[in-house]
């Protein structure tokens, strides 16, 4: 390549065009800003910090904003359950009515996108290992059709703040029927919502508690939470809505609470910032350790990023994308299993593993490459019911932002 190489084999020049192209999507205002982050053997390469976290206020985005990372929350929640299988706690073939006798009995629909009350008994209970790869037969409104979509909206409230009692949603959860019988295919759900308060159960205590005292305390990820304390307010990245019709971006953010929340959602709930995520994931690049600290053994990490999906049910679209083309899922995390295939999506090493947020926000763990790449935004996507039809076709937004990002760190590194 030509141009100037920096130390760990980027060629500085490419590397200079990932702010300069980000930066033009956040001047068309597509995007209110992004912060991203480079890390490669052992060192940050680049850390951007673009835009702003508060267009209002015109507060930038700077390098400890913190954003509602949504479903990159999913990772860190299967880490807990995943130390308490090590503990010998309980085993991925476990069925969750062990501890979670709410989703006993459970109904399956005739069809997923049938009337409720088409429905048989489930052939078998859900097992732990369904929960952590979404094949639980759960379901999420957002990413289902017909009467079920709209039931969870009734019965359960919205999947990211949620007014009621882990107990309560439990219950109201296990009334619901099942879109597919447990095992049987991928669908996004809450399953790892159910997965948090099965890891809470087991422990005794909340699941923000026990997140605290086993990875971000043991990992130092002190800016990650479920709740936010008024002094770290401020630095929270607005969350915006692009309009359909071209306009400005609007202002859509959540509200906060007052104090932590019962709900503590595993599978969105937490806060987080780029730092804070890149040490999680570089424990996760090491096989389980990281400076010094081991959360999980080596084979472990192994399980969690080895696909475990039938080639049927890698058939299938996800989120109305042929998603699994190039991909596969393990426990928590997707995997990159057709690097040539994948570049349709995006860019990464075979192997390369992670899992996105409904706000945008991205990272990937690359182990051919020892890289791990971070890109954290704040830009509102439809979860309501059916919204998996409404995201269908829509105009681009700034989200090009994500795979024009990967595509220019690869071609840096050549």
């Amino acid at each position: 390549m030509d141009g100037a190489q920096a130390p760990t084999g980027f060629n500085a020049d490419a590397l200079a065009q990932v702010p300069a192209t980000l930066q033009g999507i956040v001047d068309q205002g597509a995007l209110s800003g992004a912060v991203t982050l480079v890390w490669r053997k052992g060192e940050v390469i680049q850390v951007n910090t673009l835009g702003q976290r508060d267009i209002a206020a015109g507060a930038p985005m700077q390098r400890d904003t913190l954003f509602r990372i949504a479903s990159m929350t999913k990772p860190v929640t299967t880490v807990a359950a995943m130390m308490l299988v090590e503990d010998g706690k309980l085993k991925l073939s476990d069925p969750v009515t062990k501890w979670l006798p709410e989703l006993g009995g459970m109904l399956v629909l005739e069809a997923a996108d049938g009337a409720l009350d088409k429905a048989a008994p489930a052939s078998r209970d859900i097992t732990v290992e369904d929960l952590m790869t979404h094949r639980a037969g759960l379901a999420y409104g957002f990413t289902s059709v017909g009467p079920i979509a709209y039931a969870h909206q009734d019965k359960l409230g919205s999947p990211l703040a949620n007014p009621l009692s882990p107990d309560a949603w439990l219950q109201a959860l296990g009334e619901l029927p099942l879109s597919y019988e447990p095992g049987e295919r991928f669908h996004y759900s809450h399953a790892t919502d159910v997965l948090g308060f099965l890891v809470a159960r087991i422990e005794g205590k909340p699941l923000g508690h026990v997140l605290q005292a086993r990875i971000f305390d043991p990992l130092g990820m002190a800016d990650t939470a479920f709740w936010l304390p008024p002094e770290k307010r401020d630095r929270l990245a607005k969350l915006y809505e692009a309009p359909a019709d071209g306009g400005a971006l609007m202002d859509v953010s959540l509200p906060m609470a007052d104090t932590p929340p019962a709900f503590e959602g595993g599978g969105g709930g937490l806060i987080s910032c780029v730092d804070d995520y890149l040490k999680f994931a570089r424990m996760l690049l090491a096989r389980g350790e990281v400076d010094g600290v081991r959360l999980l053994k080596a084979e472990t990490v192994d399980q969690m990023t080895a696909n475990r999906l039938t080639d049927v049910q890698r058939g299938h679209t996800f989120m109305g994308m042929p998603f699994w083309l190039s991909q596969g899922f393990g426990l928590g995390l997707s995997m990159i299993v057709d690097a040539a295939a994948h570049q349709w999506m995006g860019a990464g090493g075979q192997g390369a593993f992670g899992w996105p947020g409904a706000f945008g926000t991205w990272w990937q763990a690359d182990p051919e490459h020892d890289m791990i790449t971070i890109f954290m935004i704040q830009d509102s996507m439809p979860l309501g019911p059916e919204a998996v039809t409404a995201m269908q076709g829509q105009r681009p937004t700034g989200r090009i932002a994500l795979p024009m990002f990967q595509k220019l760190v690869y071609a840096a590194l050549g």
